[in-house]
């Protein structure tokens, strides 16, 4: 089994975690956010513990304890004192191979998490970013949401947790992380603790394809009244791991969007006022991920603001990026990667990204001399080859009543423009 290991002796704290390679594209349809809810369920009964002494003992320990789920990974961590960091091995163990999945805990989780998606109704970025992903990835695994809809997670039954528990949590699916600490001899000892129930199992296949991209500009509007701000994203397909030219675009992208110096800022913040922030990044997991584009102005700024950041795109794709700027991003993003490797937990970090993402060999280790190598012919045909103007998904919240003629004028050759509602599931 794979284990990462960053040893720090900065303070007397150990990080573990067991990684397995599948996450929410894994969840059957009708049933998406089985993979979280199966995670969450851990600390909620097992190893022979009622929930409550589970968070007693997690506090006796001096230990903090986390599951989380993306698209294709599933990590079960700890962070706990070194002097008892074996214990929390041990018990961290138990838990993942013997989880109780009990219906009453069952029960208050589903209505937990139902809690949290009407919350999250209040957060309009999310909605637009919930928006976006819908209109780029279509009926692909990547549009679903990690968590799950209200109507899927009332649908989970124990045995559904039951059956992806075996399925996801065996020896043959999952790496270790370790940072901290500890020394290698350490690690290898933590993790026997960690894996010694675990079953050998078989690594489930990935069932995610490639997104195919969308042609043509198409506008989502979310419609949420009596809204004085707006939130608004455009975006379409960006990079994949495996791009011959993803830094370049990296370093590209940043030149748009990624810094306050950056175009957007200077021209939607600093010049007009319209938004505290404005930024473009470009995503990054298994397969192609999103180019994005965001903005958050004012009701009565938003068309304005949507028309100034198409243009700057289109002007970014046709003119691509000066020189001058690209090489300050350079030496912008070198100097800034060493915030990225300071602590042993960001250094293992990084290296369970490689993992999960399936990223280069490398990948970490070799960016600043990759991004110190981009010319501006490299980011300027990365550009070209990777982002349209021509097919967007810009995705709106907002009042439609207030807001939807004057933003779809504001799109020159839109192919369709759909409204939905914000609380739509």
């Amino acid at each position: 089994m794979k284990r990462i290991v960053e040893a720090s002796t900065a303070v007397p704290l150990v990080n573990m975690s067991l990684v397995f390679r599948s996450g929410s594209t894994l969840d059957p349809a009708g049933k998406e956010g089985l993979s979280r809810a199966t995670g969450r369920m851990l600390r909620r009964g097992g190893a022979g513990m009622t929930s409550q002494q589970i968070e007693e003992t997690f506090d006796a320990l001096g230990a903090e304890f986390s599951a989380d789920v993306g698209f294709g990974w599933t990590a079960v961590g700890a962070s706990v004192l070194s002097r008892n960091a074996e214990a929390m091995a041990e018990l961290v163990g138990r838990l993942v191979a013997e989880p109780a999945v009990d219906e009453i805990e069952l029960g208050k989780l589903r209505r937990e998490i139902e809690a949290e998606l009407i919350e999250s109704r209040d957060n309009d970025q999310i909605l637009a970013s919930r928006a976006l992903r819908r209109g780029i990835f279509g009926s692909h695994r990547h549009a679903r949401r990690v968590g799950g809809y209200i109507p899927t997670v009332r649908s989970l039954t124990p045995e559904d947790i039951r059956d992806h528990h075996r399925q996801v949590f065996c020896r043959k699916n999952a790496f270790l992380v370790f940072s901290g600490d500890l020394s290698d001899r350490r690690a290898r000892h933590l993790a026997e603790l960690l894996t010694a129930r675990l079953p050998e199992g078989t690594r489930p296949a990935d069932p995610t394809g490639e997104p195919e991209p969308r042609p043509g500009r198409h506008l989502i509007f979310v419609d949420k009244p009596d809204r004085t701000q707006t939130q608004m994203y455009v975006g379409s397909l960006g990079s994949h791991p495996h791009d011959d030219d993803l830094t370049p675009l990296q370093v590209a992208t940043s030149v748009l969007g990624g810094t306050f110096t950056a175009r957007m800022m200077q021209e939607v913040r600093v010049q007009r006022g319209w938004s505290y922030g404005a930024y473009a990044r470009l995503g990054l997991d298994r397969h192609r991920e999103t180019f994005s584009m965001w903005a958050a102005p004012a009701a009565s700024d938003a068309p304005a603001c949507l028309s100034l950041l198409l243009s700057l795109l289109e002007a970014w794709h046709k003119d691509g990026v000066e020189a001058e700027e690209l090489s300050f991003m350079k030496r912008y993003l070198r100097r800034s990667h060493v915030f990225e490797i300071d602590t042993a937990q960001k250094r293992a970090q990084q290296r369970l990204s490689t993992e999960v993402y399936d990223l280069p060999e490398g990948y970490h280790e070799t960016y600043t001399e990759r991004v110190k190598a981009v010319t501006r012919k490299q980011a300027n045909r990365a550009i070209q080859e990777r982002i349209d103007p021509g097919s967007l998904v810009i995705a709106v919240v907002g009042s439609h009543k207030e807001l939807g003629a004057a933003v779809e004028e504001a799109i020159p050759g839109l192919s369709s423009s759909t409204v939905v509602p914000y609380d739509i599931e």
